[in-house]
C-alpha cells in the first residue's frame, strides 16, 4: 500500500478554480428578476455568500468577465415561495380572491388588484 496515494486523497480539500465564464453566468442566472441567489449557488454547487460577492463585484465592474458575449441561459427555478407573474391589462380591473384554510378555520378574502402588495402584506402576517 502507498501511503502517499492515500494521505493525498484524504487531504484538505482544495480551493476550487471557477472560470470566468461559470461566474459571469452565474451572475446573469442572479440578475433575473423573481430569482434566489441562494437557489442559484445551491443549483451550481456554490456557497450562497461567494455568489452574493461575485454579483456585488459585477455590479462596481471588478469581476473579471468573459470577452465574448455568451447568451443568458434561463434562470434556476426555486422550488417554493411567491413566483412572479405578468397579468394582463384586462385582468388588472379584477379582484383578488383567496381562500385560507387554517385547521377547522376558513378565511375568504376578497381584494381589489390595485392594492395587491397590501394583500401579500396581510396574507404574511397571517400565515406566520
Amino acid at each position: 500500500m502507498n501511503t502517499s496515494e492515500q494521505a493525498v486523497s484524504i487531504g484538505r480539500r482544495r480551493r476550487r478554480r471557477h472560470s470566468a465564464e461559470f461566474r459571469a453566468e452565474a451572475v446573469r442566472a442572479c440578475q433575473q428578476p423573481g430569482v434566489s441567489v441562494a437557489a442559484i449557488a445551491l443549483a451550481r454547487g456554490l456557497n450562497a455568500n461567494l455568489l452574493r460577492r461575485w454579483v456585488l463585484r459585477a455590479e462596481r465592474g471588478t469581476l473579471l468577465v468573459p470577452s465574448r458575449s455568451m447568451p443568458p441561459r434561463a434562470p434556476v427555478e426555486d422550488a417554493g415561495g411567491f413566483v412572479p407573474v405578468r397579468i394582463s391589462s384586462s385582468a388588472i380591473a379584477a379582484a383578488i380572491r383567496i381562500e385560507v384554510h387554517r385547521g377547522s378555520t376558513t378565511v375568504n378574502i376578497e381584494w381589489p388588484s390595485s392594492a395587491a402588495h397590501e394583500c401579500a402584506l396581510l396574507l404574511r402576517e397571517f400565515m406566520r
